[in-house]
């Protein structure tokens, strides 16, 4: 995402490691109730040559390559037993060891050097690949999108992959491979000839764990099967928590449920229909307009052109759309400054507005602060503008009445900021009054400079962080922050800074009942080398998990981040990011030029509404479609194992109706995976497309509200073209979705081309977006 928000719990044990705080909350770890499946995993025999470290396993009289043969090392202190073999490679100073435990093979891999370094196994091939990249994609491995697409790629394991496994499909079985220390590890793929790769782990110098391995499983080729063996995994280790556990500790989660995820844009304090245009100019004195150029130049950024218009209209006797547009903007950024009220100016007060003055307007919270200089405007527009307390009443709380007379019972409603960029109190309370969840955004991921903030969540009060508090590499250089500025904050040094920052919020006046808080579940973590505060990835990460769960538990929100990996999973209700993650950055045409028909859009919104990034409808070059986007090779792995504990959508440049010619085909993924819709909303976007938000919601809605409280059961393609899909949820709860150009006969109904059927029980819903 752009920018993004927040977490955190009761600690159950608190343990100083490294110089660090670390711990978890109890309620993350207590243990799940959810039972460990039925899957068939393969017997085996396996075999090992420990001079080149090659692994094979025969499963019904078939031999596969577990791990493609290395170069020849010197071996000592080789054991070998029926089901076990370890030894060491002396020159690396690693003891390696291989197991038949059970049903599958266990490996370790041991460092006992204490200085930096790093091992190489296992490098794989396969005819295909089973890979959690976002939801899950199935990948050939002579594909040519996808040998263009993982070229050379070097992916970070915990960040790129949204659960700790891969799968290698061979001819007749699959080996799938969990990953059980998941820091410090990437992948290299090599697409020379048909795709392969190879699994690196990095041994950090400040990192006292000093192994890493696999629990690897011979499975049918399939992808239940595959993401079944690994949710059992998940169980075993007590790992897996379910939406229905969450909803026990806070109900609120139960709004989640049939929820669309909407990003709420309409944030204007005052509107052009707020003002009556032919009494302006008369209303305005000299003294306010002067007032209000000089703070358009000085205190509003791009606020100089705005300050123009205000010349412009005195030498006409109109005002046209263009300078009502930019009036409108500049009244709604004045309107948010401290240095809005000025004695000498504002002359005509009453008892209201002498109430929040006597305070000290440096005093006021946000709500107090617009409140005040909403009625200092008034005072001097006057009969200029309709009621102060009708002001953007239209775009906001008669906006949230439409969604709810709609049919729309549950929604999340996001905001973009954590600061000044909410609209009133007033809707956030009766959007809760509907029984919708109101959520601000957060983040604690980068820190900008004192003084040169470019984001709000960029900034914080203790201005000591950015030089004591700030991650280092190796190297002794400092991590840029996003978008290479500022710095990324170490976050066992932020738990100070999470309470002030959310506490002040929530003592503004805004009754939020979640919390989005950005790049915590993405996997972006380090390994801090500062001499004053070494940090291991894993110690970052269960400090950010610590601050989400803070925030879900002491003020009792239903907490939510960006990406939504695996680890997260205990600790978040909801993600946005893995049905579709953020791409444009990778291609200039995307993100740089804008003359091309591909360019996804400004951060900017002539009407200060959606911005043109997430509202600005755009088409998707045929390779990233493929990648991205295409039922060919896209597989709900993530919803296989999480359904019923995670709830996950698009990223949210990517929301539902962002891509031209797909939009069809994401209404109908979001019931066959059992997805929420994503939307930008403002009056002009509502007006646009509430007719087809009201009927997708009126099916998907319903659908999901049964479907979250239950597992993903099942998954097949049933057309060679893979382009009829069936899912199942529970034992009598299914879709079977047609995206291809044919109709498709299924048992005994014909299912017409890009169209779906939910049969529930004995009932069926036909659908066509």
């Amino acid at each position: 995402m752009i920018k993004r928000k927040k977490i955190i719990s009761t600690i159950l044990s608190v343990i100083m490691v490294g110089g660090v705080i670390s711990g978890c909350s109890n309620k993350d770890i207590e243990k799940t109730t959810t039972k460990k499946e039925e899957v068939k995993n393969l017997d085996f025999t396996f075999d090992v040559n420990p001079e080149n470290f090659e692994v094979t396993v025969n499963s019904n009289n078939k031999t596969e390559q577990v791990s493609m043969p290395q170069e020849k090392r010197e071996v000592t202190n080789l054991k070998k037993s029926e089901n076990k073999v370890s030894w060491t490679y002396p020159k690396e100073n690693l003891d390696v060891s291989i197991e038949k435990d059970n049903n599958h093979l266990d490996v370790d891999i041991k460092s006992n050097n204490k200085k930096e370094n790093s091992f190489t196994w296992p490098s794989v091939s396969g005819e295909s690949y089973t890979l959690p990249l976002q939801e899950g994609k199935f990948i050939p491995s002579n594909d040519k999108y996808w040998k263009e697409f993982l070229n050379d790629q070097i992916y970070n394991v915990l960040e790129s992959f949204s659960m700790q496994f891969f799968s290698v499909n061979k001819s007749d079985y699959a080996l799938t491979y969990i990953i059980k220390n998941k820091y410090n590890n990437e992948i290299k793929f090599d697409t020379k000839n048909d795709i392969n790769f190879s699994f690196k782990h990095e041994y950090p110098s400040i990192n006292k764990n000093r192994e890493y391995g696999f629990e690897i499983y011979v499975t049918n080729n399939n992808v239940v099967d595959i993401a079944k063996t690994y949710k059992n995994y998940v169980v075993q280790k007590g790992e897996f928590k379910t939406l229905e556990e969450k909803a026990k500790e806070n109900k609120n989660i139960e709004k989640l449920y049939g929820a669309p995820q909407i990003y709420f844009w309409e944030k204007s304090v005052i509107t052009e229909n707020d003002i009556k245009w032919q009494n302006l100019k008369a209303s305005i004195s000299p003294e306010l307009e002067n007032w209000i150029k000089e703070l358009l130049t000085t205190k509003v950024e791009d606020g100089k052109e705005a300050a123009k218009v205000f010349d412009d209209i005195k030498k006409q006797d109109y005002i046209d759309k263009y300078q009502k547009n930019q009036i409108v903007s500049a009244f709604n950024s004045i309107l948010q400054l401290k240095e809005f009220y000025n004695q000498s100016i504002f002359k005509n007060t009453d008892s209201k507005i002498d109430g929040l003055v006597k305070k000290g307007v440096g005093n006021l919270n946000k709500v107090e602060l617009v409140q005040l200089n909403k009625m200092l405007l008034k005072s001097e527009l006057k009969d200029s503008t309709i009621n102060v307390n009708e002001w953007s009443k239209h775009n906001t709380l008669d906006l949230i009445d439409e969604m709810k007379k709609s049919g729309m019972d549950n929604a999340w409603i996001g905001f973009d900021d954590i600061e000044a960029g909410y609209v009133s109190p007033e809707f956030v309370k009766k959007a809760e009054d509907y029984g919708y969840l109101v959520a601000p955004y957060d983040s604690y991921h980068s820190i900008h400079k004192p003084g040169e903030e470019k984001w709000s969540t960029a900034k914080f009060e203790d201005k000591s962080l950015y030089e004591n508090a700030t991650v280092e590499n190796k190297k002794g250089e400092k991590y840029e922050g996003f978008q290479g500025t500022g710095r990324k904050l170490n976050p066992t040094l932020s738990l100070p800074s999470v309470k002030d920052r959310v506490s002040k919020v929530m003592e503004s006046g805004y009754g939020f009942n979640s919390w989005f808080i950005d790049c915590d579940a993405t996997g972006e973590i380090y390994d801090d080398y500062s001499k004053n505060h070494i940090t291991t990835q894993e110690q970052d990460l269960n400090a950010r998990l610590e601050r989400m769960a803070y925030i879900r538990d002491e003020k009792n929100m239903v907490i939510g981040s960006e990406g939504g990996n695996d680890f997260a999973s205990t600790t978040v209700a909801f993600a946005h990011g893995l049905e579709t993650p953020a791409f444009s950055w990778i291609d200039p045409d995307m993100n740089k030029n804008k003359d091309s028909e591909y360019y996804v859009g400004r951060y900017y919104s002539k009407t200060g509404g959606v911005p043109e990034i997430f509202a600005k409808q755009v088409p998707v070059k045929e390779k990233y479609k493929k990648v991205f986007l295409d039922s060919e090779y896209s597989i709900p792995l993530f919803r296989l194992v999480y359904n019923d504990s995670v709830i996950t959508s698009y990223h949210w440049l990517w929301g539902t109706f962002k891509i031209q010619d797909e939009v069809n085909n994401r209404m109908m993924r979001e019931i066959l995976y059992n997805i929420p819709p994503m939307y930008h909303i403002d009056r002009n976007e509502w007006d646009k497309y509430k007719t087809q938000i009201k009927e997708h919601n009126d099916v998907w809605s319903e659908f999901n509200k049964k479907a979250i409280k239950k597992e993903m059961t099942d998954f097949k393609l049933l057309s060679d073209d893979k382009l009829v899909q069936m899912s199942k949820f529970g034992d009598d709860l299914k879709v079977v979705a047609n995206f291809s150009d044919k109709e498709f006969k299924y048992e005994n109904d014909n299912i017409k081309p890009h169209s779906l059927i939910i049969y529930d029980k004995n009932e069926k819903t036909i659908y066509q977006p």
